[in-house]
């Protein structure tokens, strides 16, 4: 059972460190510390993602600012409290990280696959440019009953057919984790700058029962 719940959210990804690490959180004695990563893509834009690290598997106190950092983990969600509501935060859950120096005109990988459930209706729509575009929330369990949830962006067919899915629906997803600001409205007149994460579809599966679809 376990080793399911390990292989169903997996994800590979590197990146410059382009922040110093900054504690999150103690777990039976442990200490984790969060680092924000910076990913290339393809478009030469980047992504800032944050990976989240314990004090046993490197040395959260050196400053790897310009280096790269490779993580292989899951990605994992909890609710924060803020205010009067609960806001969903997403960060790459390390298991194995290394520091190494950059390699030029090398792209840094970015891979994830989950396999889970879909927990809300997915939200199919259209550009004004005309691209099909849908937003899918995938339930993935973690072991002693806690799930995490991640918001998935699927584009064109991939757009149409999520559109089909209904909620409790499995469905297995491959794609690239990315990072996208948006305003926040805090006040009458007070904005505040955000950043969401989400995975970004390039291929999915619909699971039935007793086999794949």
């Amino acid at each position: 059972m376990l080793d399911k719940v390990f292989t169903n959210n997996q994800v590979t990804i590197a990146g410059k460190v382009v922040s110093e690490f900054a504690y999150s959180h103690t777990v039976y004695g442990e200490d984790f510390y969060t680092v924000d990563i910076e990913v290339s893509r393809l478009s030469n834009s980047n992504d800032i993602i944050p990976v989240m690290v314990s004090e046993r598997i490197l040395d959260v106190h050196e400053d790897y600012r310009g280096y790269v950092l490779h993580a292989n983990g899951q990605f994992r969600s909890y609710n924060r409290h803020e205010e009067t509501r609960n806001r969903l935060v997403l960060s790459v859950f390390a298991r194995e990280v290394a520091i190494m120096e950059p390699e030029e005109d090398e792209q840094d990988p970015n891979h994830i696959f989950l396999d889970g459930y879909v927990c809300k209706k997915p939200v199919y729509r259209k550009t004004p440019l005309g691209r099909e575009i849908a937003d899918v929330l995938l339930a993935v369990n973690r072991p002693y009953g806690k799930s995490d949830y991640i918001p998935c962006i699927c584009w064109g067919r991939n757009a149409r057919y999520a559109d089909q899915f209904e909620v409790g629906a499995h469905v297995q997803i491959w794609g690239r984790i990315q990072s996208r600001e948006y305003q926040k409205k805090i006040g009458e007149d007070e904005y505040e700058k955000r950043t969401a994460y989400e995975v970004s579809v390039s291929k999915l599966e619909y699971q039935s029962d007793d086999g794949e679809i």
